[in-house]
Parts: C-alpha cells; sequence; structure tokens
C-alpha cells in the first residue's frame, strides 16, 4: 500500500511539472550564464562536518571508536571556466577539529586536536540558468593534509603524545548553486561529501584507523572575471 502511494506521488509530481525531452535537453544544453575563460572566485564561510561512519582502536585504548568534532572555517575557491557548462574548481580551507575516543574501557577520552587542509580539485558541469539560479554538480580529487596535533591534558598527564593523522586522499561529490545579485556579483551555496580515511598513533602505543567522510556546506559571495 504504501509502496503503491509513493509511486502514485512521483507520477504526481512528474505530471505537475511536465518534464518533457524538450526540457530536459535544454536543461543539460541551455544557456548558463557563463563563457569559455570566465573566472569564477567565491569567498564562503564553511562548515566542516565529519560523519566518522567506521573506525578502529588499538593499544590502550582497544574497543573504542574515534570521533572528531565538527569545524568552521573560511574557504576560498577559484573556477576556470573550459566551455559555458564545464569549469575546473580549486578550493583552499583550513579547520580545526577536536579528536576522541569514546566506548572503550577507559570510556570518553579526548585525545587533542588537529589541524586539517584539504585542496580538492573538482570537474563542476554547469546546468542551464533556472529563474535566477544557476545550479552545478561536479567530481573531484581530495588530498587531506592534516597538521599541528596537539594533545589533551589526559594525554600529556599519562606522558602520551598525540602522533600526526595520516595524509588522506579520496573522491568527492560536489553539488551547488550561484543566484546573481547585481554585475559580476552572486551568492553561492556549495556542498561537497567527502571520502577520506585516516590513521594516527599516540606514543606508538595507541593506533587508531577512522573513516572520516566529511560533508561540507559553504555560504559565500562570488566574483565573475
Amino acid at each position: 500500500m504504501k509502496s503503491s502511494l509513493r509511486l502514485a506521488a512521483v507520477a504526481g509530481l512528474l505530471a505537475a511539472t511536465a518534464i518533457t525531452p524538450a526540457r530536459a535537453q535544454n536543461f543539460l544544453t541551455g544557456p548558463t550564464g557563463y563563457e569559455s575563460g570566465d573566472v569564477l572566485v567565491h569567498l564562503s564561510l564553511l562548515g566542516v562536518f565529519p560523519m566518522n561512519y567506521a573506525s578502529h582502536v588499538g593499544g590502550a585504548l582497544a574497543g573504542s571508536s574515534v570521533h572528531v568534532s565538527a569545524g568552521v572555517s573560511p574557504e576560498l575557491d577559484g573556477s576556470y571556466f573550459l566551455t559555458p557548462h564545464w569549469s575546473l574548481q580549486l578550493i583552499a580551507a583550513s579547520s580545526r577539529h577536536n579528536v576522541w575516543v569514546d566506548g572503550g574501557a577507559a570510556g570518553k577520552v579526548k585525545v587533542g586536536s588537529t589541524w586539517v587542509l584539504p585542496p580538492t580539485l573538482t570537474a563542476q558541469y554547469h546546468f542551464a540558468q533556472i529563474g535566477p539560479v544557476r545550479p552545478y554538480a561536479g567530481l573531484g580529487l581530495t588530498v587531506a593534509f592534516f597538521y599541528a596535533p596537539d594533545a589533551s591534558s589526559y594525554l600529556k598527564e599519562n606522558g602520551l603524545k598525540m602522533g600526526g593523522l595520516s595524509t588522506a586522499v579520496g573522491p568527492t561529490l560536489n553539488v551547488g548553486f550561484d543566484v546573481p545579485i547585481t554585475g559580476n556579483w552572486s551568492a553561492n551555496v556549495d556542498v561537497k561529501q567527502m571520502f577520506l580515511v585516516t590513521g594516527t598513533h599516540v606514543a606508538g602505543s595507541i593506533g587508531a584507523l577512522t573513516e572520516l567522510d566529511p560533508l561540507t556546506v559553504g555560504l559565500g559571495v562570488g566574483y565573475k572575471f
């Protein structure tokens, strides 16, 4: 019964929006508001939300799971348009995150904090402009560098040091849209899902491997040159 209702709802939605082959073709090939050679720069406030899907901890904290906190950072990105539809985007941002383990015999233990620099190169496809909205989707590659680790007071009191997290490399999915405001200025919303696995150690006695898979959400302004 529920499946039938869902199918009916989807059919009704498709009928209401009247998605025809001609409209679908225009969405893929219609005017985007950009030209070959355009450069689009965004300055955004970025939220970084690690998903912490899976982790493994060994040594003194065996049986625990790793958790990495969310972070906030300014972000600067630049896109170069190869065609009116295709662009290449590179981002620069750096955020600070707390790291702790939980679920083992020691309970919840803060390991420390670390900074991450995740340059991401993304190939983006810009769809035809819908009213004032210029949507896009992309696929990219992220290389996450973790630096400046700082051990928590718990580790320091027990004579341990926090090892750095290993560099992580993984694919990234991207969706977003720009909305022209005035002249060459626009507002931007951008979402990226990164797939990253990293490992760390504490003075060689505690090893950890965690699947971060951070989701990033950016809100900002753009300028087209």
